[in-house]
């Protein structure tokens, strides 16, 4: 049986009391930490207009992240293209190549990343084509590739070693994926729905490329864990209060976590987190060992990559230390250096 890897995607929490400087601060000193532990790699999203999401630039977090670690990979989880030409993607991802030569990962998607609002304020132009996300994949592919038919060349840009993935909370993502050769990444921790179908297309449809042999696919996963399910549950209600406030028009910073949150739901609230979080562990090692189980050997990905903001920053550190004793009996984890 392959081992499975894990990886964590950090949407850098900004919280209530609390400012950019914090949160940027906060997610080196996790990074370091998820160095520490053994992950993979360390994904940042860009999101914008969210006063609770602190990677907007996501490029110059990476920078941050880079300097505050020595070997983990760090990139994108990822790029809005859509949001940006592929030239300016080219330099600034071959400009992180040059400061962490072979640690850097670029997965690209082609929603906004916000609302439309964000979007027109963003890409001022918003008439485009089906066919335009994939023309600028390609495009950009070219750039890294220093191919000579674009006329110029990507300073710095051409030559990197970028390792790039497609990302996507639908089927869109996984065709072109499969049609492209590129590794996969499924956005489960909130839009879990196509998950398994996205999964099986993308793995039928695949076709061999100078970049992979074989499908290569990630899914996202929340974990909140503790010493205690008690306490697991608490710290869980901060992101939980967050998607509630998200999808009811009402986005604000992290909350500091709220006791019996979830159960004091009216039905609405209710029904919006069983419909987006059903890919999540909230408990004890044990329990995260057992759900992580479970949802690997139903998707059968190469790779976990773990979501979940935290407010208190020593019980985030705890959590994430928690599921790597987990990850480790299931998977490819080293021991904490």
């Amino acid at each position: 049986m392959t081992e499975t890897r894990f990886s964590i995607l950090d949407l850098v929490p900004v919280r209530e009391g609390h400012d950019m400087r914090d949160a940027l601060a906060n997610a080196a000193a996790q990074a370091q930490w998820a160095e520490q532990l053994g992950f993979h790699r360390y994904w940042v999203a860009e999101h914008h207009g969210m006063p609770g999401i602190g990677g907007a630039a996501t490029s110059v977090v990476l920078a941050h992240l880079g300097h505050a670690t020595s070997t983990i990979r760090i990139g994108a989880g990822g790029i809005m293209l859509p949001n940006h030409s592929p030239l300016q993607i080219a330099e600034q991802f071959g400009t992180l190549d040059a400061l962490f030569p072979g640690r850097i990962d670029l997965g690209l998607g082609r929603a906004p990343g916000s609302d439309g609002r964000v979007a027109q304020a963003m890409r001022r132009n918003l008439h485009s084509d089906a066919n335009e996300f994939p023309r600028d994949v390609l495009e950009l592919q070219a750039y890294f590739e220093g191919n000579p038919q674009l006329g110029m060349t990507a300073t710095p840009g051409s030559g990197a070693q970028i390792d790039m993935w497609i990302l996507g909370s639908s089927l869109f993502g996984a065709q072109l994926a499969a049609a492209l050769g590129l590794p996969f990444a499924f956005a489960s921790h909130f839009a879990p729905d196509m998950l398994d179908e996205a999964l099986a297309i993308y793995r039928e449809q695949f076709r061999p490329s100078k970049t992979l042999a074989a499908p290569y696919a990630a899914a996202a996963y929340n974990c909140f864990a503790a010493d205690s399910m008690a306490e697991a549950t608490l710290i869980a209600s901060s992101m939980q209060q967050s998607f509630v406030s998200l999808r009811t028009g009402s986005p604000g910073k992290l909350p500091p976590p709220v006791v019996d949150y979830a159960e004091n739901l009216d039905a609405m609230g209710k029904q919006l987190l069983r419909s987006m979080l059903r890919c999540v562990s909230i408990g004890t090692q044990t329990d995260i060992e057992r759900d992580l189980g479970a949802f690997i050997a139903r998707t059968g990905v190469n790779e976990v990559v773990l979501c979940g903001s935290v407010f208190d920053q020593a019980a985030r550190r705890r959590s994430l230390e928690l599921v790597a004793a987990a990850a480790r009996n299931l998977g490819n984890l080293r021991a904490a250096a």
